[in-house]
């Protein structure tokens, strides 16, 4: 045996997982936005563009991707600026910094599914501890799961939560790489703890931060879908279904198949098309040592 042909042959159980659980799944999704298919699929009729076409002149899918713009931005956005403040604590070296360092992971070690089921039980106006400390406090209970935009609220705080342990893990890792000779030049030049951090922690650090809005952005778009089941279920009246959701119900509640394949294809679109983007023009801000 040719020593040329060895390595395709040791790669081809790759290959043919890759084609039977990526490639053949994706090929039938592009061939299925283009039907109507029966709730029961014996039945496919062919329909060209009309789900797409239906799909943009829907308010109810304009309302959705206006929810998970919002969703996203505000997740993103507030989580990292936690995780970065939650990172520059772990930097310091005081006693017992190893043991928070291992735990603030924990809560990315479980699925979103449980995390939506930790929040949703603290939430809960019945045995939920957040409601029995608004109740202490304020003499109030708030409807955290069933009134807007309180769920949704509840739903970016789950979420955020839960991707801490990722960020802090990358923002930690940056800050330790930056040489301790850069903030000593500094302190001899008078500089505060405000001019380093913004003068020289974030500028440095910004290739980490480059990766973890495009990570994050993926987890907060496709992840979030089990934290979602599990405390809304959408609700209240569709408030907190994103993309991601609205394609669940359509495909595997309703059996819109066609409708579902090609929400998956604009999903698709709309992530390809952000990516190219943030990384021809964000990248310009990236800093390399």
């Amino acid at each position: 045996m040719s020593r040329k042909i060895i390595p395709y042959i040791l790669l081809l159980p790759t290959f043919i997982i890759i084609t039977f659980f990526i490639y053949y799944p994706a090929a039938m999704t592009f061939k299925l936005s283009a039907y109507r298919v029966s709730p029961f699929g014996n039945r496919i009729m062919f329909i060209g563009l009309k789900n797409f076409k239906f799909l943009f002149t829907s308010q109810e899918y304009a309302h959705v991707l206006y929810t998970t713009l919002i969703f996203v931005s505000v997740t993103v956005g507030v989580g990292l600026v936690i995780s970065l403040l939650i990172a520059l604590l772990l930097n310091e070296k005081v006693p017992g910094i190893g043991i928070f360092r291992t735990l603030v992971f924990a809560p990315y070690a479980i699925s979103p599914a449980v995390a939506g089921t930790l929040w949703a039980f603290l939430l809960s106006p019945a045995a939920g501890y957040v409601s029995y400390l608004f109740l202490i406090l304020f003499g109030t209970q708030p409807q955290w799961l069933t009134s807007f935009p309180l769920a949704l609220v509840s739903i970016m705080i789950a979420t955020i939560w839960k991707n801490l342990g990722f960020n802090i893990i990358f923002f930690l890792a940056g800050i330790q790489s930056i040489p301790k000779s850069y903030y000593e030049a500094a302190t001899i030049d008078g500089a505060g703890a405000a001019k380093k951090l913004f003068n020289i922690t974030i500028p440095l650090i910004s290739p980490v931060t480059f990766y973890l809005v495009i990570m994050n952005i993926i987890f907060t778009t496709f992840s979030v879908f089990g934290t979602i089941d599990i405390m809304t279920q959408g609700g209240p009246g569709g408030t907190t279904t994103t993309l991601i959701y609205k394609l669940y119900r359509d495909g595997f509640v309703n059996y819109r198949t066609g409708f579902a394949s090609a929400e998956s294809i604009i999903l698709l679109a709309i992530m390809a098309v952000f990516t190219y983007l943030y990384f021809k023009f964000a990248q310009r801000a990236v800093h390399y040592q």
